[in-house]
């Protein structure tokens, strides 16, 4: 019997960005979606509901750079 891997998901976009208010439209590819404007609230980060991207408060525990 052989075991087939299944591949993962790509992981998603991260976004670093400066204000807890943020835009997102997709990319300027035909495979964007409609903007939305995404609200994170009390936390450091928020994730577009089309898309996937992660967008991260600059220097948030969340900050892959940081």
């Amino acid at each position: 019997m052989s075991t087939l891997a299944t591949p993962s998901a790509p992981e998603p976009e991260i976004v670093i960005v400066d204000s807890h208010r943020v835009k997102c439209d997709g990319d300027d590819s035909a495979l964007g979606h409609p903007r939305v404007f995404l609200e994170m609230g009390g936390e450091d980060f928020v994730e577009c509901p089309y898309c996937d991207r992660r967008f991260v408060m600059r220097g948030s525990a969340h900050d892959p750079n940081a």
